[in-house]
């Protein structure tokens, strides 16, 4: 895609409207928060980290956090808000060469990311270069059929299997955003040098947003980084 105004426009509409997305749940659900390893003193690189509320929440939980986004408008608002927290302005598909040297702990990814990741390839392997051997990833997200479906009818309203999707009526102009199924996630994940230690499904972790606890609502994801 080529840098025009119109497109960077677009682009900042599409990040705006992934920030508007996870005001309802700005931290770490509890869920998901029993996943966690012991953070003290550990370093942890968090990818799209949007305005920091779930870094500030790893920063008290004793870690030391880096996180990066790619709206520079949400990190200013994080560096406000969360001083003790280092934020990098950073495309998650290309980590700056500085978190890629095999030092942190712990790569927390999580509420919102997936899709707005167009080669997840690329996302896992610059998280296995941030990691030291034996470090974790940690990848929490919407269930990808929870986003096919409409939750008043439990009818299917787009292909699970179609690959990406548009967003409609809540930005100017439509918008594609990536349909990862399972699947993906968990063979992206190991083809990226991980092995896969959980895989955990809940019908819904927002305290807000309730829907028919028989749907999927999120899944999350725990792999290691094998020693060497």
């Amino acid at each position: 895609m080529e840098p025009t105004e119109e497109n960077l426009r677009a682009f900042e509409d599409l990040h705006r409207l992934r920030i508007e997305a996870l005001s309802d749940r700005p931290g770490i659900p509890d869920a998901i928060r029993r996943l966690l390893p012991d953070l003290h003193g550990k370093h942890v690189l968090q990818l799209m980290c949007g305005t920091g509320e779930a870094s500030g929440e790893l920063a008290e939980l004793g870690a030391l956090v880096t996180a990066v986004d790619v709206w520079a408008d949400a990190l200013a608002q994080a560096r406000e808000r969360f001083p003790n927290v280092a934020f990098v302005h950073s495309d998650l598909h290309e980590l700056p060469l500085q978190l890629q040297r095999h030092r942190i702990d712990l790569v927390y990814a999580g509420g919102g990311l997936l899709p707005y990741v167009h080669d997840l390839g690329a996302v896992v392997s610059g998280a296995n270069a941030a990691l030291r051997p034996g470090g974790e990833l940690l990848l929490w997200d919407a269930h990808p059929a929870l986003e096919c479906l409409e939750l008043t009818s439990l009818r299917w309203r787009e292909d699970y299997f179609a690959g990406s999707l548009q967003v409609r009526g809540r930005i100017a102009h439509e918008q594609t955003v990536y349909l990862w199924r399972l699947g993906e996630i968990v063979s992206a994940v190991a083809a990226g040098g991980f092995v896969v230690r959980r895989l955990e499904e809940f019908p819904s972790l927002s305290s807000v947003r309730r829907h028919d606890p028989r749907v999927p609502g999120e899944f999350a994801l725990v792999a290691v980084k094998p020693d060497a």
